[in-house]
């Protein structure tokens, strides 16, 4: 039998990540990139040029695939239907990538399955809003129901007035949510195979700065085993719930009550990226195996300790300059880039270590990601 072909549409990082992890297992891996110069593109040997949004470059990729995944959730729903009625494998399909592409649908299909959510309502214009304020209180989150990501498309309105300027700026259906007073964030990322085999990875803490992960903490400290088994538990659920194959990412805010969805991404997740040094299967290997139905990994962790923090664009526009002074320093530390031009505030790559004493662990990821920002020391 001949090797399969996995096509993932999407060039950036996590297709770049996802195709180190199909070479070991001798599969074909193949990437539908939008630009030559992606992420992506630049390593993999079997890439095709396309937008995501034209259904011809779509159609004539999946023909050299047997399985098609995603790097991203930005292919209409109108075209991936089109795609299974092509006979098209999608993994995971239209129907459950609508929940991590409609933010409105995924509250409604939650909500109706008796899965913890913040109190929300779709509004349209700034008196719909205040109406929901009045029954929530103020401040209000307002999100764009689809599109939104690392912060975009994301408003915390204080009042009446603060609404009325998003409503003119931002026409249309928005997401409304109560402003959760959370302890902090979690996230739990777990797999599901077409057959229905399930795995959770640990629990892990994560570090948002202006709407944008930095770190990840892994195990989440302090989270007691009953709590962190709840949280796997609804990961679980909702993998189970929306037909979910492949990763699903389930981002979670921790309250004193405790843990409330916040975001679903159906893919390989910047919470996931600890695995690829810290877990005894990547969440690449895992969601490659999943949309194969292949037989899931082992998802334990390989220290007592892993932290994960992400380098942002910065002072240093080389990077690579600095590598020698970071490995010199830190012999056990791994550092992963994404060949991706420098701008501010962008995710370049991402740093990991792992070790016995938190916050030791934690002050190497840190001093790493900083000084590959440019930050010196």
């Amino acid at each position: 039998m001949a090797y399969p072909a996995v096509g993932m549409i999407g060039g950036g990082q996590l297709a770049r990540m996802a195709h180190q992890a199909a070479i070991p297992l001798g599969i074909g891996f193949r990437v539908l990139a939008a630009d030559p110069a992606d992420s992506a593109a630049l390593v993999g040997p079997q890439v095709d040029i396309g937008a995501p949004d034209d259904l011809d470059a779509l159609r004539r990729f999946a023909k050299s695939c047997d399985v098609v995944t995603f790097d991203h959730e930005h292919v209409p729903p109108d075209h991936l239907r089109a795609l299974e009625d092509d006979g098209v494998i999608l993994r995971p399909g239209p129907a459950a990538l609508g929940h991590a592409q409609d933010k409105g649908l995924m509250r409604r299909r939650l909500t109706a399955a008796g899965l913890p959510c913040p109190r929300w309502r779709l509004v349209n214009g700034a008196a719909e809003m205040a109406d929901f304020a009045a029954e929530v209180g103020w401040p209000v989150m307002l999100k764009v129901v689809r599109g939104g990501y690392d912060g975009r498309g994301v408003w915390r309105v204080d009042s009446a007035d603060d609404a009325a300027r998003v409503a003119a700026d931002r026409p249309g259906v928005l997401l409304a949510e109560e402003h959760v007073a959370f302890t902090r964030e979690l996230a739990v990322l777990v797999a599901r195979s077409p057959h229905g085999q399930t795995a959770a990875y640990p629990v892990v803490e994560t570090v948002q700065r202006d709407g944008i992960c930095v770190e990840t903490v892994t195990p989440a400290p302090e989270l007691t085993p009953a709590r962190a088994a709840d949280a796997q538990s609804i990961a679980l659920h909702i993998a189970g719930e929306l037909d979910v194959v492949g990763v699903l990412a389930v981002e979670m805010f921790q309250t004193p009550d405790g843990v409330l969805v916040n975001e679903l991404a159906m893919r390989p997740h910047n919470t996931g990226h600890w695995t690829i040094d810290g877990a005894s299967t990547s969440q690449f290997e895992q969601h490659l195996r999943a949309v194969l139905d292949l037989p899931l990994g082992e998802t334990r962790a390989t220290a007592a300790h892993v932290v994960m923090a992400n380098v942002l664009g910065g002072p240093a526009s080389d990077p690579y300059a600095r590598f020698a002074h970071c490995m010199a320093r830190d012999p056990g530390l791994k550092i992963h880039m994404y060949g991706k031009a420098v701008r501010p505030g962008r995710k370049i790559g991402h740093v990991t270590a792992a070790g016995v004493d938190l916050e030791r662990t934690r002050e190497r990821a840190r001093r790493a990601a900083a000084y590959l920002h440019g930050d010196d020391e």
